[in-house]
């Protein structure tokens, strides 16, 4: 079993459903009292949310590269960075190490690609949403994504933001939410991700007019495939039993 290096704590929150994901799935496949070989790097969020808001993108990406090298430092076979946004500065991330990567779009990707998703609408921080470099990359796997207007994706973040990465959970967020996907739904999406690793705290397949990739899960097994895989890839058919789970009803 390969070792895995988290950077964590944006929030911990999140963090939190990673581990419990990652160590169950190792447990699941190998038995007994298995459980992951994993190493955490859990940065203080304050500190990143300060930089994201003067968008000091260059200083964030140093301080996720200095906790992806320190992970490699202590044994870590390969690197996650458990939060959406901050793929914003995997680039900085991947040159700070000579493990891998595995990136939160490509964890997406694979698992729509395996239930059979084209078209995704995309729900996140302003950033994932406005911005490229997330759907930039999922397009590498032929997806491509719709993004909700202008008006919920202020509302989406400002809740991300001032609720969820705090750990509060309201029925008014849960609906100001499921409205906006019910919008999406219009759009010819087959299903929405999901791109913030707080909102599967918020929503559940049950809640949604359209079935749901919970980019946390994904990744978190993509992880634990990537660390038992004998080859050192992670394969597709782990995320594909889980993108069809997903699926409300």
């Amino acid at each position: 079993m390969r070792t895995i290096g988290l950077i964590g704590g944006m929030s911990w929150y999140s963090t939190a459903e990673y581990y419990k994901v990652i160590n169950t799935e190792v447990q699941r496949r190998l038995g007994g009292h298995h459980s992951a070989r994993l190493l955490m790097s859990s940065l203080d969020f304050e500190e990143v949310r300060a930089l994201q808001l003067c968008e000091d993108w260059a200083g964030a990406g140093e301080l996720l590269a200095d906790a992806a090298r320190r992970l490699e430092g202590a044994g870590a076979e390969l690197v996650l960075i458990g939060t959406n946004l901050m793929h914003k500065v995997a680039g900085a991330v991947e040159d700070a190490v000579s493990v891998p990567l595995l990136h939160i779009g490509d964890a997406v990707g694979a698992a729509a690609t395996a239930a059979g998703y084209r078209t995704v609408g995309l729900v996140g921080t302003r950033w994932v949403m406005a911005e490229a470099f997330y759907a930039d990359r999922l397009a590498r796997h032929g997806i491509t994504t719709v993004v909700p207007a202008a008006g919920d994706q202020e509302m989406i973040d400002r809740f991300i933001f001032d609720e969820l990465t705090q750990g509060v959970v309201t029925d008014d967020s849960r609906r100001a939410y499921v409205r906006a996907l019910g919008s999406l739904a219009g759009t010819g999406c087959d299903a929405v991700v999901l791109a913030c690793t707080e909102i599967e705290l918020l929503l559940s397949p049950a809640d949604s007019p359209l079935p749901l990739l919970d980019s946390m899960r994904c990744h978190a097994l993509a992880a634990a495939e990537a660390a038992l895989a004998q080859d050192g890839t992670a394969g597709a058919a782990i995320l594909q039993d889980d993108a069809a789970g997903t699926a409300p009803g």
